[in-house]
């Protein structure tokens, strides 16, 4: 907890006082005033939380966080729980939807191990950093013990230090745990007052019984925990997953090292507001890489007051969205610093 308490204290906020004049940079580009809408906005926003106006090009890289889930084995997903190892072996083969999209967009890949229900062997990118081999089944009892979240959050705010010590300063929160749309779902519930039918969605493809079946599902785990949003770290432990605790930690050391986090769909989001719950300066930190289909990250991004940079019905996860984002903020980093002023250019301006 002393760790935890250590990330809090050193959270700030950005410095606002660059905003006016990286509008009046932007105002003075050869265009008419707005008319690269949230593009102009994002590269603000780059510029306030660099605390620069002189931009460089992001060096990004995604965190893949691992974990079980006890509430898959309820059959609250469609894929059976042995998917996660599964796929955490495809993304350190480099075939996932993440790999190819941050080959794209030239982010690093580290997968970490934070509680899947299998033993790995050492492999290049892959992080071990097990505290259990998955969550207990929530609709049961609590999914985690208070100690085993705050170990998760470590691990979590580990990997982003190590990640911020190789250079990188655009970190995007990733995940895998077959089962892990229905905590994050039973979070958002719990944090906003939302009904479980306001902010559940069909997860990996649930058809309408399957979606009643995980709507009660929640209802049921809200019952039982009576969940006390003034406790954000009860909440947390009672309702979420390994992963999303990695995630929370993850973002509040980002956040306590001035580096901006990339947020990707309901899972991310959910760890990510955990961090804000937490510690709510952490929000200042946070960008939206996309709006997911699911309801639930929808009401988080609401909560949060975000704008998300993309909005392409994707709901597949594992920080892809985010990864896909990262190619629009260069464009706000390229437009930014090379498009000509009125002046340079000889252009009249407004």
């Amino acid at each position: 907890m002393q760790r935890i308490q250590n990330l809090i204290q050193a959270v700030e906020e950005p410095d606002y006082s660059l905003a006016e004049k990286a509008q009046a940079h932007l105002d003075n580009l050869t265009k008419p005033l707005g008319a690269l809408g949230h593009l102009e906005s994002l590269a603000k926003t780059l510029c306030i939380l660099r605390g620069t106006l002189k931009l460089t090009q992001p060096k990004p890289a995604t965190a893949v966080f691992a974990g079980d889930h006890g509430v898959a084995l309820a059959g609250s997903s469609l894929y059976p729980r042995e998917v996660t190892a599964q796929m955490v072996y495809n993304f350190l083969n480099g075939g996932a939807g993440i790999n190819v999209l941050c080959r794209q967009a030239g982010a690093a890949v580290k997968v970490v191990d934070v509680g899947v229900d299998h033993d790995f062997e050492e492999m290049p990118d892959l992080i071990s950093a097990k505290v259990a081999r998955g969550t207990a089944n929530l609709l049961e009892g609590p999914a985690m013990t208070r100690e085993q979240t705050l170990e998760a959050m470590a691990v979590g705010a580990k990997v982003a230090d190590s990640l911020i010590d190789e250079g990188y300063d655009l970190l995007i929160p990733g995940e895998m745990g077959i089962g892990n749309t229905t905590p994050s779902a039973a979070l958002a519930a719990a944090f906003t007052g939302k009904s479980a039918a306001q902010v559940t969605g069909r997860g990996t493809g649930l058809d309408d019984d399957g979606l009643n079946r995980k709507v009660a599902m929640i209802e049921q785990a809200l019952a039982l925990h009576k969940p006390d949003p003034s406790d954000p770290l009860g909440v947390l432990a009672a309702l979420g997953g390994l992963e999303i605790a990695a995630i929370a930690g993850y973002a509040l050391a980002a956040a306590a090292r001035r580096v901006p986090v990339l947020m990707d769909g309901l899972i991310s989001c959910a760890g990510c507001f955990c961090a804000v719950r937490i510690c709510p300066t952490v929000r200042e930190w946070l960008m939206a890489g996309h709006a997911s289909v699911e309801a639930g990250q929808r009401v988080f991004l609401a909560e949060l007051k975000l704008r998300p940079i993309l909005d392409l019905d994707l709901r597949l996860g594992e920080g892809s969205g985010a990864a896909l984002a990262v190619n629009i903020l260069r464009a706000a980093v390229a437009i930014f610093n090379e498009m000509a002023t009125f002046e340079s250019a000889g252009v009249s301006g407004h």
